[in-house]
């Protein structure tokens, strides 16, 4: 494997409280790895940074190699067009079919035929297991089929690198594992590069290769599932076992 995404010495504060302080972190192509941490912590911080939508304070962040903060325009469309994202709440436009959906990043990044973009939204709802439902809304959808046909929208462009929002947010345990084993199958069959910003550690453990606790604006720890489940370090055992306001509290200034 070799890195495709690379933190180094990033720091980021709002209103003069930091955010993110010298975090250091490299992401290997191919891999999926889950961001854990308490909320407010910084993990969505983290993604936007990615993506060029938030710059750093201090430090940098390279996306093969190449500095996002220092992108033109038109080099941080082309650095988007090759990374899905998965919403939180999916993040559907309501006005528009599941078909309209998926379609949307196509019309924006590509020009493509009406025969080649039917095409397309098949595939990416056959990957998700909701081939056939193109003509409905979502709002006839269930919180589960909303997510699955984000994660469809999420795929269309072919991404390199897919970010998950917190993906199974709200799910019943049915859709949990549901989501779970759609990460796993679309990291090994289209390969691509997951990053999953995470507070349900079963779902960390079953879709992981690492995973990296967020706090105190650093990573208190990164390693494989079963290093986190050895690890000594209270703040990773005190997440594993759901006792979240432990955490908050070693976090507090």
């Amino acid at each position: 494997m070799n890195t495709i995404i690379e933190f180094r010495d990033v720091s980021k504060s709002f209103g003069g409280r930091p955010i993110l302080t010298d975090v250091d972190i490299a992401v290997e192509r191919g891999e999926t790895l889950a961001i854990i941490g308490g909320s407010g912590t910084g993990k969505s911080v983290f993604l936007k940074h990615i993506l060029g939508v938030l710059a750093p304070d201090q430090g940098h962040v390279l996306f093969e190699g190449r500095d996002v903060a220092m992108m033109t325009e038109a080099e941080l469309i082309a650095m988007r067009r090759r990374i899905g994202m998965l919403f939180q709440g999916a993040a559907l436009f309501d006005s528009l079919t599941v078909a309209e959906n998926i379609r949307y990043p196509l019309l924006e990044h590509a020009h493509e035929t009406e025969e080649k973009l039917q095409r397309i939204v098949a595939e990416k709802l056959r990957l998700v297991g909701l081939l056939g439902i193109e003509e409905m809304m979502p709002n006839d959808l269930s919180g589960g089929m909303k997510k699955r046909v984000g994660l469809a929208r999420a795929i269309a462009i072919n991404p390199d690198v897919i970010l998950y929002d917190e993906p199974t947010a709200g799910l019943d345990p049915a859709n949990t594992k549901r989501i779970c084993r759609l990460i796993v199958e679309l990291q090994e069959k289209l390969k691509v590069t997951s990053i999953v910003v995470t507070h349900d550690m079963e779902s960390a453990f079953a879709i992981t290769d690492r995973i990296a606790l967020l706090s105190g604006g650093k990573f208190a720890f990164v390693g494989t599932a079963s290093e986190a489940r050895a690890s000594i370090n209270p703040l990773v055992q005190h997440f594993i076992e759901g006792d979240t306001e432990s955490v908050m509290k070693r976090e507090e200034p």
